[in-house]
């Protein structure tokens, strides 16, 4: 028992005692058994995220933060990846439910059902769960952190209102995700308010990748030759998008300007710099990590809702005369 209290740091215990102790602890390689802590107290300091793929830069300082700050905490943080699949993000939750997890980050797969199995389930099991980004009808009962898509967007868009543009298309992102549909009706209500009349003929699906932006621009290229600038939902579509008006021979922004959304690392670094919108992805992780903490202690933390802004470089200018 004397020993149990020292590596604990019990204060019932002399501070030589503990000392003595841990060093024959360190000398002999003992490791305190955590499934026995967990145990007795009924916590495994065992956290769950799970989310698209590490691989997609968008999420990698978010989980960065969240990893740091549960770190500092004492809690091991076990990813999983959905591929965006409905079914494997149940079976990923499943897991972690069988390692009895203390609270799960979820990166959710957008479905259009206003109701999801396992989203029902973690209600039921009373399970902490923070959701990275936005909610919808079936994730909706959760607390989330989130970014403000449509307040972003709809920055971008004035910046290309701003220089003069007024055929701007528009790279959709999944019709099923509550941020793409922000920042779609952002690009709307710039628009709008600008008193320049929106044309669903400048609408183009293009995703959330580099693939399903090069598709945007070809059809594009064909079906608006007119426009004078794109904006896109995401970076790696209008990173795929620039790809192909530049092996086209258009130059950015001399005869096409082009916008994202998100500020991944590789639009800094693109071929040419990206304007687009820094979402703030470290303190998005902070938050959700702050959220988290209090729903470990039974407190109910209201819904975050952080502020993102315009990162103006050299892939937008004036239309061409």
């Amino acid at each position: 028992m004397t020993v149990s209290k020292a590596l604990r740091g019990s204060s019932d215990i002399a501070a030589g005692t503990k000392a003595r102790i841990r060093l024959l602890a360190d000398e002999l390689g003992y490791v305190p058994d955590s499934a026995a802590q967990g145990l007795r107290n009924r916590t495994t300091k065992l956290l769950g995220l799970v989310l698209p793929t590490v691989a997609n830069p968008i999420f990698a300082r978010t989980v960065s933060a969240i990893e740091e700050r549960a770190h500092e905490l004492g809690y091991d943080l076990i990813l999983a990846h959905n591929l965006n699949l409905s079914e494997r993000e149940e079976a990923c939750i499943r897991r972690l439910l069988s390692r009895r997890v203390d609270g799960i980050f979820i990166f959710p797969v957008y479905r259009l059902s206003p109701v999801a199995g396992i989203y029902e389930e973690l209600t039921k099991r009373r399970v902490p769960v923070v959701i990275m980004g936005h909610r919808a009808p079936f994730c909706a009962q959760f607390y989330n952190v989130e970014t403000d898509d449509l307040r972003g967007s709809e920055l971008i868009t004035r910046h290309l209102l701003e220089l003069g543009h007024r055929n701007i298309a528009f790279l959709c992102g999944p019709s099923s995700a509550p941020w793409a549909m922000e920042r779609l009706e952002g690009y709307r209500r710039a628009l709008r308010e600008a008193q320049v009349g929106t044309d669903d003929r400048l609408l183009f699906h293009a995703g959330n990748t580099i693939e399903e932006g090069e598709k945007a621009a070809l059809q594009i290229l064909h079906e608006a030759p007119t426009i004078t600038a794109v904006q896109s939902a995401s970076d790696m579509s209008a990173i795929g998008a620039g790809n192909v008006f530049l092996n086209q021979g258009l130059r950015i922004p001399q005869d096409i300007s082009l916008a994202g959304f998100g500020n991944i690392l590789t639009s800094e670094h693109y071929r040419v710099p990206l304007t687009t919108v820094r979402q703030p992805k470290l303190r998005l992780g902070a938050a959700a990590m702050e959220m988290m903490v209090k729903l470990l202690r039974g407190e109910q933390p209201p819904p975050r809702r952080l502020p993102a802004e315009i990162v103006v470089r050299a892939s937008t200018g004036p239309p061409k005369t």
